[in-house]
């Protein structure tokens, strides 16, 4: 549906209008996701390199229509698509971004990927640090985020901080995000 809507609407499109670039481009990155999540890479990859090129030729992060498209956004797409296709040293690598400058949701959703990508890559101290700007930020995205959780009950699991403590911070970041009981 992703593709069908995409191919429609780019014939649509004036390439001179950032509002159409921006909800195509945000169309592109969501089907590229979708392609991700079911292991497509290469359909994941094509829809990235789209969403890319409407992102520079819209030439800055902008926030039409709430999509918060550009080039930022394209790249913190392609991060979360690197950690759904199981490419977390991709994702270590690459993954430090100022994300200060987004919209708050994208902000955080990029935070908790980029944790996740931390804690398999066996650095729970900074994965911890991640999610805890990411909950400062937006309470209630990581408090509801089951990759938060997932990602809390293995830093609690590997932390040599926590033992078992229920009093660790991690443990107790985990108890809000309701990780463990």
């Amino acid at each position: 549906m992703g593709n069908t809507t995409a191919r429609w609407l780019s014939a649509q499109v004036d390439e001179s209008d950032p509002e159409a670039l921006s909800l195509l481009g945000m169309i592109y990155l969501r089907a590229a996701v979708a392609a991700a999540r079911h292991q497509d890479r290469p359909t994941a990859a094509d829809l990235l390199n789209r969403a890319e090129l409407l992102a520079d030729d819209l030439g800055s992060d902008e926030n039409y229509w709430q999509t918060g498209f550009g080039p930022t956004n394209v790249l913190l797409h392609r991060l979360s698509i690197e950690l759904d296709l199981d490419n977390v040293s991709y994702v270590v690598e690459h993954g430090r971004i100022d994300v200060d400058h987004m919209p708050q949701e994208r902000s955080v959703s990029h935070r908790i990927d980029y944790a996740r990508a931390l804690s398999m890559a066996g650095q729970g101290d900074e994965a911890f640090g991640e999610l805890r700007t990411a909950e400062r930020t937006s309470p209630q995205l990581v408090r509801n985020n089951p990759r938060v959780r997932e990602t809390l009950r293995d830093l609690v699991k590997q932390s040599p901080v926590s033992g078992g403590s229920r009093s660790s911070e991690v443990f107790v970041m985990a108890q809000r995000c309701r990780a463990v009981q």
